[in-house]
């Protein structure tokens, strides 16, 4: 005759589909925690790579910056073009929205420079632009971190420029689609952008930094995937101790 179950035991008896659930479950927090501590790895090595950047001041001549790495200080000489400026939507700054000014520097005997002159505040409506105007232009040298365009991850978000007047509103646009509004080949405008120096003339905000969320940020986004696994386990252990039924004396 089997023993008797004592009053409130439990036993250990996880059902298939339970375990199943939980080994996806599982598996997919780990691997998200795994994705999330890899993306905190690279913005390290990116923000290893700005700091880099400003070690010294390189001249651009008449280089287009592709052979040069990423966030490095560069100088060059040409006149700013005021009258074919771009606004490059959907930026912010401290919270809030904007634009950043996109603005092309003509290089004589060498491609286009378009410089990063900052971030201007949104003016209520897209139909009231912000004064982004600049003075006759002048021959000027400008100083700032060589980088590529700004890019959404997601085609959606791209809008290339606007008809119209200038300036152009645009979103995340690529080379190609500003020089088709320039009226240029895409041979003719670098393959990089300049970030204009805080400080030198003629710009805007610019609290340039590695782009993305900190590094931190994404650390601490792989230790509360990993949580949420323990934290499934030990839900598969608890919903598995089940009272077992009593056998007949």
């Amino acid at each position: 005759m089997l023993a008797p179950v004592r009053p409130g035991a439990r036993v250990f008896a996880p059902t298939l589909g339970l375990t199943l659930v939980a080994l996806l479950l599982v598996a997919l927090f780990v691997r998200l925690g795994v994705w999330q501590w890899q993306r905190g790895e690279q913005r390290e090595a990116s923000a290893a790579r700005f700091a880099r950047g400003a070690d010294q001041l390189l001249e651009l001549g008449t280089g287009d910056g592709r052979d040069l790495p990423l966030y490095q200080r560069v100088s060059a000489r040409g006149e700013l073009d005021g009258a074919h400026q771009f606004l490059l939507d959907n930026r912010s700054h401290d919270g809030h929205p904007g634009y950043e000014v996109l603005t092309p520097l003509i290089r004589p005997g060498a491609t286009t420079l378009i410089i990063d002159r900052g971030w201007v505040p949104f003016t209520g409506s897209r139909s009231r632009l912000p004064e982004v105007s600049l003075p006759v232009s002048v021959p000027v040298e400008v100083t700032g971190r060589l980088a590529a365009l700004p890019s959404p991850g997601l085609a959606l978000g791209r809008a290339p420029p606007s008809a119209g007047a200038w300036p152009k509103l645009t979103s995340y646009p690529d080379m190609a689609q500003l020089a088709a509004a320039l009226g240029v080949s895409s041979d003719a405008l670098g393959a990089r952008i300049m970030l204009l120096d805080p400080g030198r003339p003629f710009g805007y905000v610019r609290a340039w930094q590695a782009p993305g969320l900190p590094s931190l940020r994404h650390f601490s986004y792989a230790v509360q995937w990993w949580a949420f696994a323990l934290l499934t386990v030990a839900l598969w252990v608890v919903t598995s101790r089940r009272s077992p039924v009593a056998s007949s004396p």
